[in-house]
């Protein structure tokens, strides 16, 4: 088997724009494509994951379940991102400005959640974090 790397990860979600405009305004993927349905309605949206990749966000008619920080059902756990432990304090920062809230913090990880409640995290592991 030749697998080469990380290709795309689709996320099923009720509100394809408003999490979309997440993943651009707060975390500044750009746009790549909006897929449609024969309807006209819009079935999808993907935005580049920087470093390579996509996110395809795919519209699906049922909202969102509430659910802990923490869980015990199978299913998608995180979306984890690489970010420079120098800019580690800027990243905070640009959420807060943003209005998104830190779920939690680790030495190495900073844990959000998009509109519909999955987990960002924005990780320097191993790097330690710059004082």
């Amino acid at each position: 088997m030749d697998v080469q790397g990380f290709h795309h990860l689709a996320i099923q979600v009720h509100d394809v724009e408003r999490v979309t405009r997440f993943y651009r305004e707060v975390l500044g993927f750009s746009e790549l494509q909006r897929y449609h349905r024969p309807d006209g309605s819009l079935r999808s949206i993907w935005v580049q994951v920087p470093g390579g990749g996509f996110l395809a966000l795919e519209a699906v008619s049922e909202p969102p379940e509430p659910a802990p920080f923490r869980h015990e059902r199978p299913g998608l756990f995180l979306l984890a991102l690489r970010i420079p432990a120098r800019a580690r304090a800027d990243v905070v920062a640009s959420l807060a400005r943003a209005g998104v809230a830190v779920e939690h913090e680790t030495r190495w990880t900073v844990y959000v959640r998009d509109p519909e409640g999955n987990r960002v995290a924005l990780s320097h592991h191993p790097e330690d974090p710059v004082d």
